[in-house]
C-alpha cells in the first residue's frame, strides 16, 4: 500500500468536528444529600466534576463548542445564593477555549426566573424563550429546544404559559402534589411539576428549521433537556409531549440523534425510525474522585461519545 493512500484513509477518519458533553452539574454550596430516591447527591462536588471537564476539553485541543445540558444549579440552594451560585458555575464553563451552549432545567429555574437565567446563560431571546440552533460545520445542524416553554416554573405567574401548564397539569395529575404521580400508570406518571411541554410557536420553528436542513442536505442533532423516547428514560422525567415532538422529528430523515439530560442515571436507545437517544448520567452524582461527562467525534454515518467515568461511551451509527 502507497504512504498516499494510507495518509488518505487516515485522514478519512478525522472526524468532521468534537464537542464536550456534561449534564445536571447541580451545584450549591449545602451539604451532600438525597433524590427522592434515596440516590446520594453530592452538591459541592458536582463543580469539581466541571472543573475538570474544562481542563480535559481544553487539553484535547480538537474541542469546538460545548452544550451544557441544564440543570446548572440545585433547587435546593438558597435563593439569596442562587445568582452567585449560577455566576459561579457559568464562570467555570467560560474558562473553556470555545463558546458554550446552554440548555435551560427545572432546577434552574427553581433558581432564577427567565429573564435572569438566560443574560448569565448568554441565551439571547427578547421574549424570553431558550431555543436556538446552530450549524458548527457545513453538513450539520444542532437544535436546542426549550423543555420548560409550557411550564409551571420560570414564567411569571401572570403569563399564559403558566396558567396553560397548571391546566394541563389539573386534567392529567389527580394528586394534590403535582410533583407525585402516585397512583398513576406508565408514561403517564410524566406528568409532573417539574417537567414542562414544547408549545405550539417552538414546535413550528422546529418544524421550518427541519425542513430547512433538508433543503441544505444538513444533519440533525435535537438536544433538549428533557428526554424524548421512554427508552433512554424512567417515565417520570419525560417531556409531557414527547410524541408531539418526535411526530414531527420523524416526518423528516434528517435528525439522527437526540440528546438530554434530566433522568440523572443515562441512557441509549434507538427509536422505531432509527433515531439514536442518549441521556446523560448526571455530574450531581458522581462520588468524591469520581466524574460524568464526554466528548463527542461527528462523523457522516456515525457519532463517537467518549465518556468519561461514570458517563459510558456510546457509538451511535446511522445511515448517511
Amino acid at each position: 500500500m502507497g504512504s498516499t493512500s494510507g495518509l488518505a484513509s487516515a485522514q478519512a477518519k478525522q472526524p468532521l468536528f468534537s464537542f464536550g458533553v456534561i449534564s445536571d452539574v447541580q451545584y450549591a454550596d449545602i451539604p451532600d444529600g438525597y433524590s427522592f430516591l434515596g440516590i446520594p447527591r453530592y452538591y459541592q462536588h458536582s463543580i469539581h466534576v466541571l472543573q475538570r471537564a474544562v481542563q480535559k476539553w481544553n487539553s484535547h485541543g480538537k474541542i469546538k463548542f460545548v452544550i451544557n445540558f441544564g440543570d446548572i444549579v440545585d433547587g435546593k440552594c438558597p435563593l439569596d445564593e442562587s445568582i452567585n451560585a449560577v455566576k459561579k458555575v457559568t464562570s467555570e464553563f467560560q474558562k473553556f477555549n470555545g463558546p458554550v451552549y446552554h440548555l435551560i432545567g427545572n432546577h434552574c429555574l427553581y433558581n432564577l426566573p427567565r429573564e435572569k437565567l438566560l443574560p448569565l446563560l448568554q441565551i439571547s431571546s427578547p421574549d424570553g424563550h431558550a431555543y436556538y440552533d446552530f450549524s458548527p460545520s457545513p453538513e450539520y445542524r444542532i437544535v436546542i429546544l426549550d423543555g420548560y416553554d409550557i411550564s409551571t416554573i420560570g414564567w411569571p405567574q401572570d403569563n399564559p404559559k403558566t396558567s396553560q401548564a397548571l391546566e394541563f397539569l389539573k386534567k392529567k395529575n389527580p394528586n394534590s402534589d403535582k410533583n407525585s404521580p402516585e397512583g398513576m400508570v406508565g408514561l403517564e406518571r410524566r406528568f409532573l411539576m417539574f417537567n414542562g411541554a414544547v408549545g405550539r410557536e417552538q414546535m413550528e420553528w422546529l418544524d421550518s428549521i427541519l425542513q430547512d436542513a433538508t433543503k441544505l442536505k444538513q444533519k440533525v442533532v435535537v438536544c433538549c433537556h428533557l428526554p424524548l423516547d421512554p427508552g433512554v428514560s424512567c417515565p417520570e422525567a419525560l417531556l409531557w409531549n414527547y410524541e408531539e415532538v418526535m411526530n414531527v422529528i420523524h416526518q423528516y430523515n434528517c435528525v439522527k440523534v437526540c440528546l438530554s439530560g434530566h433522568d440523572h442515571k443515562g441512557g441509549h436507545s434507538i427509536d422505531s425510525h432509527g433515531v439514536h437517544h442518549r441521556s446523560f448520567e448526571a455530574a450531581l452524582e458522581c462520588p468524591p474522585g469520581t466524574d460524568a461527562y464526554g466528548c463527542i467525534d461527528v462523523y457522516d454515518d456515525r457519532w463517537v461519545l467518549f465518556g468519561t467515568d461514570r458517563l459510558e461511551s456510546t457509538d451511535m451509527r446511522f445511515d448517511p
